[in-house]
């Protein structure tokens, strides 16, 4: 068996070739990179290393040449992502890939977060190849919320745009594990997979903080606009990013993330890290 992990030089694909290392023999697992400068570190750490990119369809083609599984971590590109996933699931299809777990959005067939809109296009571009397939349908990474997190240490209080919607956040390499047992195939796990940790509002990620800090904290409910400002002045971060994370918040509102998640112990072996477990993880690096 020969299992290829993509992204791997990003933060889920490294936690996941880690992780995947454990559960198989190192020899069967390879990693995709898009150039050998990206490539360096991976091979210094033993993996096997295939150099592609989701934009070049040929040089896919190659790297999944041999590959019976594969762990599918969705483009960075927002917008740029159909075809770059489409020329993914080509490859894995014309060379003969058995199986493909992707990290897809929670409900992305019926989402209506334009979050969910490339999500749900590439869900559909695997079920039409006939790959036997996992969709992880993941929540939302608690390390999007560290800068409002450390601001709201900073100012005493947790401005925010996130009104009462909840999100199950869980650490990036908490989704990543699970991505691994996935595509060891040691396991056995369904077409689809909503994960995440249980829902809570941002009061309640503010208790939180306070329980593992000792800080007490104000919590604002405000709109985007005020929750960018709050960034700007607290984490000194650049509108254009304060703008972005703000926005995020507005998509915790808006109920998209508020989906319950399936039982990843019975697939993990262990309850995904709670979110105070993960805040001391975080907050102390």
């Amino acid at each position: 068996m020969t299992i290829l992990v993509t992204g791997a030089t990003g933060n889920y694909g490294s936690a996941a070739l880690e992780e995947l290392k454990t559960l198989v023999p190192q020899d069967e697992i390879f990693a995709l990179a898009r150039n050998e400068e990206k490539a360096a570190t991976l091979r210094e750490k033993g993996f096997q290393v295939r150099i592609a990119s989701y934009d070049d369809p040929k040089s896919l083609e190659k790297a999944f040449a041999g590959i019976d599984r594969l762990l599918f971590v969705s483009g960075s590109e927002v917008g740029s992502r159909k075809p770059q996933h489409q020329h993914v699931v080509d490859a894995a299809q014309k060379t003969g890939v058995s199986y493909i777990a992707y990290t897809s959005f929670n409900k992305a067939d019926t989402s209506t977060s334009p979050l969910a809109e490339e999500h749900a296009y590439t869900e559909q571009a695997i079920i039409d190849s006939g790959i036997a397939h996992t969709f992880l349908r993941n929540n939302w990474y608690l390390e999007n919320e560290l800068p409002a997190i450390q601001a709201a240490l900073k100012a005493g209080k947790l401005v925010h745009a996130g009104g009462d919607g909840k999100a199950g956040w869980t650490l990036r390499s908490e989704f990543a594990k699970l991505g691994a047992h996935a595509v060891s195939g040691k396991f056995d796990f369904p077409s689809v997979l909503e994960v995440g940790n249980p829902l809570m509002t941002y009061k309640q990620l503010a208790a939180a903080v306070e329980s593992v800090t000792g800080t007490k904290l104000e919590v604002i409910d405000a709109d985007v606009a005020t929750s960018s400002q709050f960034l700007q002045d607290n984490a000194g971060m650049p509108q254009e990013v304060t703008d972005m994370l703000a926005g995020t918040q507005a998509i915790v509102k808006s109920g998209s993330l508020a989906v319950e998640s399936d039982d990843i112990e019975k697939y993990l072996g262990r309850p995904f890290l709670s979110v105070e477990e993960s805040l001391k993880q975080l907050l102390t690096k």
